[in-house]
This record gives structure tokens, C-alpha cells and sequence, in this order.
């Protein structure tokens, strides 16, 4: 014995070293560890990177060098400077727009002499060196106009095109063409043509055309050339512009020429003739985009429109204009815009002192991530050594023990798992260990029978003649079959059973049934009894296996009724839905009607099933008493293989109960003329 236990105690140092705990380099808190660090590292630089990026790019937008976000303080000033000779009275404007945009604005002129300044302070902060830009309504930046809030937008000469000058119109001409301008929307809504009517920076109304296709109101009645006319003002200060412009002309040797209502030059509107030489094409500007449009052609010679000559028109009218909207804008004025303070942000120095500091923060955040990942993986990595111990103890055999549910999370669900599983693992034990038992139980049945007869004949109450002998026989070849079953209880499981069907007469299957029960029932003072007298129904079904099922049924039937009681067979074919028989229990085997099913019924006037346990009636090793005594016998089996015999053979076996009344099992079956249209069960091998 003690070799035999020093023997035992180093077969389990193996296991025993098995349960060691792993080097922490192997472990999953050491990898835990290591990704969490590496995470961290990472997510420092990309976050140091990140600042000195976002930094960089803020200093720049403070330093005057990304002004996206304030064209609107651009565009406004821009636009006060196109309306107004000089920057008196800005100021408003200027406070304004700091209040809104939370910046300081300051204007000066080209020489730095301050015109207007945001900032609140008695001696205002020392502008930058550089501007942010340079608000000039005759050479504008097209950048930030493009970019502008109304977006205008310029004309390729860099002229701001509300910059009209001496082209603005005077109240009453602006109200004498809006009232023009009125009556033809008027009339072009009556002509279901939509429109309306804008007016440019000049006062001059125009209509527009929804969609932009001016060719729909040719067709109407809707004259809109009134519109076209030039006041005499607009004349005017056409006129000086071709003064100008001529004046430009002549001193480069060129012939002057004649501008049209829309500051282009050359024929009015043009004819295009096919092979017919000419024909001139206007030249269009830049100018203010409600000018007036064509009018007469000019009464003056023009000169002969090459490339040359045309850039150097061109170059003239847009010094004209410039030259003639000087004295109508104000002059050109610097833009800076910073924060309040006046301050401006340095650039980004990693010096020594910024190092230091980005190392400390860095080293804390490494820190902390290392002492959350270690808190973190502790309470991670205890439910799995806990899971990992409860699963080595019983590889050793030992009790299996629950462990402890720490959450809702998936340790927490691999734990529940886990007990799920344990205490499965435990009732199959329970069942294993029961198996022997359940044999046993399944057994009883048949040799009970042959040793009743045996002990008939020794005693001199039977003859031991051929039928005495045929009856021995066919049990001794029940019991053979009891034991296959158990086997074919595990194929039936694998989808691999095997049947044998053949024309089966139900009433003479039922009396063999009876009488192979009918010692049994005497002994125990029971009646059995087969209430079918006329040839029963006929099915299609293997004899064995269905005599089996009900002679299973029988059995517990005897058991479980008390001395005095009755069982009772009968069968009868119920319609397609099942919904009750065709005929009377006296005449139930007359005829089976096509599609039927044979319905095979065992009563007993026993003590019932409770209706808590009669979902579990046909459930393997389950049975309600777990005592077994000789009354109340078997572990549950035998139900277990009549529901997979019945299931073999395409039907279903039901069970109703009262407690206190007795039970009815009964086995519904397809009738023989419907079990050749029906397919075998998944998994069924039928052989004919």
C-alpha cells in the first residue's frame, strides 16, 4: 500500500507542475503589459505630433499667414472702401466686426499711420511687421474675395465690381428703370416665363430669367430693351471713360476707340456670316456686372483688331477705370488682424524646458497606463486561473466545483459556461453510473415473463406443449431484441436505425402484446384488455419494433396501476388532421381511409402523472419516483425507446394524464396507405 500510494503521489507531480504558474514573459497579464506600454508609447508621439502640428498650423493663422477663416472682415472692408472716398467713420465698422469675430482689426494706410484700431487699450499693442492684407478696391486679392461671404468674386482686372464711381445712378433714374423693370416681370409671369428683378451695386435694376435663359422672352411681347438704355449720367461717365482711354491709347501711337454701354469694344452686335470676312466679335472687360448693355454703334472708325492691339486696349481701359474710380473709393488701406492682446504666438521651440516637459508628461502617461493595465489584467486574469484550476481538478477526477460569476462580461460568461458545463458533465456521470440499472430495468420485463412461465411448467399449472414453447420462444427472441435496442437507442441518436416494415394487422399485434403481459397483469391483479374485435386498421411497420414500443407502454402501464385497476389497448384511424376517429372502437379496423392515421392507444386507471413531470415522460433515464421498487420499477428508458421507435416509423407518441385517474399514451402512426408517400426520418434506413 505504501508503494502503491508514493506510486499515486509521483504520477501526480506532473500535474501538479502543470498547475505552476507561467513566467510572467508567457503569461497573458506580461502581454497585457507589453501592448498596453506600446499602445501608450504610440499614443503619446502620435499625440506630441499632433500638437506640434495643430500648434504650427494655429501660430500660422495668428501670424496673418492663413487668412481663410477672416475673409468676411476682408470682404466687408473691402466693400465699405469700393462705397466710400476715404476711410472716415470705419471705425464702427471695425468694432463690429472684432466684437463678432472675437479678433483685433486695425487698419492703417500705407505708411503705417494708424485709421482705425479694435484694441480697448489706452496705448494700443505694437502692430506685426507684417500685414494681413491689403484692402485696395482696385487691385483686389482674389484669394480672399473668392473666399468672401457674398462671393462676388472680381473681374479679371482686379477691380472690386462694387466700385461703380461716377456709373451709380441717382434716386429718381434708380426708381423710374425699377418701375421699368417691374412692368416687364409683370409681363413676362403673364407669359409664363418666371423672373424677377435685381439690382447691382449701381442702382441699376435688371431682370432675370429663372434658369438663366434670356432667349425665352424673345418670343413674347415683353420688350426688355427699355431696360438697356443709358441714362444720361451713365453716359457721361462713358464718355470721360473713352476719354481716358484714348488719351492711353495715343500715347502708345494707337488709334482710340469707342467703348460700348458694356466696356467692350468693337461692333456692337456682331453679325457672324460664313465666308464672309468682318466680322468683329466684341471684347469684352472687366466691368461692374449690372453696366449698361449695348447700345448704338459707335460713330467712330475702329481700329483693326489684332492680338497685339487688343492687350493694349484692354491694358488702357482697365488704367482708365482705375484712373476714373480714384477720386470714388478710398485709398489703399493695410489689414491686421491678431488676438486681443495684440500679442502674436512664438513658433514652436523644442528647447531643452519643452523636452523636459514633454518627457515628464510622457513618463506619466506611461505610468498610468501601466498601473491601469495592471489593475486591469489582475482582475482579468483571476477569473481565468480560477476556470483554469476548476478544469485541471477535474481532469484529476476530483468533485467539480462551481466557479465564482464576477460579471455580465465575457469572463464572467465564460464562467457561467463553464458551471453550465460542469454540471452537465455531473448528471452524465449520474447517468453513466445509472446505466447498469436502466439495463437492468429494461430487462426485467421479458425474462420475468419466461421465468413465470417456466416456474408454471415446473409447478405442473402449464404443459409444456408447442405453443407453451412458442411463447418462450418469442420472448427469449423479445429479449433479444430488448438488448439490441440499446444499441439501436445510440444508432437512433446517429440517424442510423434500421427497419424492416411489413403489413401488420394492429388488433393482432395488440392480443399479442396482451398475452405476453397477461401473467404479469393477473399477478398484479390488473385487468388487460383489448377492446378491438373486428380485424383492426392496417399499417405498414416493422412487427418487432412496434410490438416493442407498445408492450413498452403496457409494462409501465401494469406498474404503475393498482390492484383492481385496468389497462386497455385499442387502436382506430384518425382523419388527416387528427382530430378524432372515423369510426367506433367496435368498428375502428372497417376501413382505412386513405391518408389516415392508425392511432394505438394504451389507458391505464393508475395514479397519474403530475402535470409538472408529463413534459419529461419520454425523456432518456428520466422517471418520476426515484426509488425503484418492485411496484414502481424502471429509470426512465423504455419510454425513451418507444418515442425513438415511434419517430423511426414517421409518427409521434403523445402522452395526456390525470392525476389520481390514470394516463393515456398513445402512438400515432401513418396508416399503410399513407407510409408509402411518406419519406423515413432524417438519419432512418428503411429495408424492404
Amino acid at each position: 500500500m505504501r508503494r502503491t500510494r508514493g506510486h499515486g503521489t509521483r504520477e501526480q507531480e506532473p500535474r501538479r507542475a502543470d498547475r505552476a504558474r507561467l513566467p510572467l514573459r508567457r503569461s497573458l497579464l506580461g502581454r497585457l503589459l507589453a501592448v498596453s506600454a506600446l499602445v501608450a508609447a504610440c499614443s503619446v508621439a502620435a499625440t506630441a505630433w499632433i500638437a506640434v502640428q495643430t500648434t504650427s498650423g494655429a501660430i500660422k493663422q495668428e501670424q496673418g499667414q492663413n487668412l481663410t477663416a477672416d475673409a468676411r472682415i476682408y470682404d466687408t472692408l473691402l466693400e465699405y472702401a469700393a462705397r466710400n472716398p476715404t476711410w472716415d467713420g470705419v471705425g464702427a465698422t471695425v468694432r463690429k466686426l472684432a466684437r463678432e469675430s472675437g479678433r483685433r482689426v486695425a487698419l492703417t494706410t500705407q505708411g503705417r499711420q494708424p485709421l482705425a484700431d479694435s484694441a480697448t487699450e489706452p496705448t494700443a499693442p505694437a502692430l506685426p511687421p507684417q500685414a494681413s492684407a491689403v484692402v485696395d478696391p482696385l487691385s483686389v486679392d482674389t484669394v480672399l474675395a473668392a473666399r468672401g461671404a457674398d462671393g462676388q468674386g472680381t473681374g479679371a482686372d482686379r477691380i472690386d465690381p462694387r466700385a461703380v464711381g461716377p456709373f451709380r445712378l441717382s434716386a429718381a433714374d434708380s426708381r423710374a428703370l425699377r418701375r421699368t423693370a417691374d412692368d416687364k416681370v409683370a409681363c413676362l409671369n403673364r407669359a409664363g416665363i418666371a423672373s424677377d428683378v435685381v439690382v447691382g451695386a449701381s442702382g441699376r435694376p435688371r431682370v432675370q430669367i429663372v434658369g438663366n435663359d434670356p432667349e425665352r422672352a424673345l418670343g413674347t411681347r415683353c420688350d426688355l430693351a427699355a431696360l438697356d438704355t443709358p441714362t444720361r449720367s451713365e453716359r457721361k461717365a462713358l464718355d470721360a471713360l473713352s476719354e481716358l482711354a484714348d488719351a492711353c491709347l495715343k500715347r502708345q501711337g494707337r488709334e482710340g476707340v469707342r467703348l460700348n454701354n458694356d466696356l467692350s469694344w468693337g461692333d456692337p452686335a456682331p453679325v457672324a456670316v460664313p465666308g464672309e470676312p468682318g466680322a468683329v466679335v466684341p471684347r469684352p472687360v472687366p466691368a461692374p456686372r449690372d453696366a449698361p448693355a449695348e447700345q448704338a454703334a459707335p460713330s467712330v472708325e475702329m481700329p483693326e483688331l489684332t492680338g497685339e492691339n487688343d492687350r493694349a486696349i484692354a491694358s488702357c481701359v482697365g488704367t482708365a477705370r482705375s484712373e476714373q474710380l480714384s477720386s470714388y473709393v478710398a485709398s489703399p488701406a493695410l489689414l491686421f488682424i491678431g488676438d486681443e492682446g495684440g500679442a502674436t504666438l512664438p513658433g514652436f521651440d523644442l528647447s531643452p524646458t519643452n523636452t523636459a516637459r514633454i518627457a515628464g508628461a510622457a513618463a506619466l502617461v506611461l505610468a498610468l497606463t501601466v498601473g491601469a493595465s495592471v489593475f486591469a489584467g489582475a482582475r482579468l486574469v483571476r477569473p481565468l486561473h480560477a476556470l483554469t484550476g476548476a478544469a485541471q481538478r477535474m481532469r484529476d477526477g476530483e468533485q467539480p466545483a462551481s466557479v465564482p460569476v464576477s460579471g455580465d462580461d465575457e469572463v464572467g460568461r465564460l464562467a457561467a459556461a463553464f458551471n453550465d458545463m460542469s454540471a452537465h458533465r455531473a448528471r452524465l456521470e449520474e447517468q453513466r453510473k445509472a446505466m447498469v440499472s436502466d439495463v437492468a430495468h429494461e430487462l426485467r420485463t421479458p425474462l420475468s415473463n419466461i421465468r413465470g412461465w417456466l416456474e408454471a411448467a415446473q409447478d405442473g399449472l402449464a404443459d409444456p406443449d408447442p405453443a407453451f414453447v412458442s411463447s418462450l420462444l418469442e420472448e427469449a427472441v423479445l429479449l433479444q431484441h430488448i438488448i439490441d435496442d440499446l444499441q439501436d437507442l445510440a444508432a437512433a441518436d446517429a440517424g442510423a436505425l434500421r427497419l424492416h416494415p411489413e403489413p401488420v394487422e394492429v388488433r393482432e399485434l395488440l392480443g399479442q402484446v396482451a398475452a405476453a403481459h397477461q401473467a404479469r397483469a393477473e399477478n398484479a391483479g390488473v385487468t388487460l384488455a383489448v377492446t378491438a374485435t373486428a380485424p383492426g386498421p392496417a399499417l405498414s411497420a416493422d412487427p418487432v419494433r412496434l410490438r416493442q414500443a407498445v408492450g413498452n407502454l403496457v409494462s409501465n402501464a401494469v406498474r404503475h396501476t393498482p390492484e383492481g385497476g385496468r389497462v386497455t389497448l385499442r387502436a382506430y384511424v384518425a382523419g388527416p388532421d387528427a382530430s378524432g376517429p372515423y369510426a367506433s372502437e367496435e368498428g375502428c379496423g372497417t376501413v382505412v381511409m386513405g391518408g389516415g392515421t392508425v392511432v394505438i392507444e394504451v389507458t391505464d386507471t393508475g395514479s397519474g402523472i403530475p402535470a409538472d413531470d408529463l413534459p419529461h415522460v419520454f425523456d432518456r433515464f428520466w422517471r418520476a419516483e426515484k426509488s425503484r421498487s418492485r411496484r414502481t420499477g424502471g429509470s426512465g428508458l423504455g419510454l425513451a425507446i418507444v418515442r425513438k421507435l415511434v419517430e423511426a416509423h414517421g409518427g409521434t407518441a403523445e402522452a395526456t394524464s390525470t392525476e389520481g385517474e390514470g394516463s393515456t399514451f398513445a402512438l400515432r402512426l401513418p396508416g399503410a396507405s399513407e407510409q408509402g408517400r411518406r419519406p423515413a426520418p432524417d438519419g432512418m434506413t428503411t429495408a424492404f
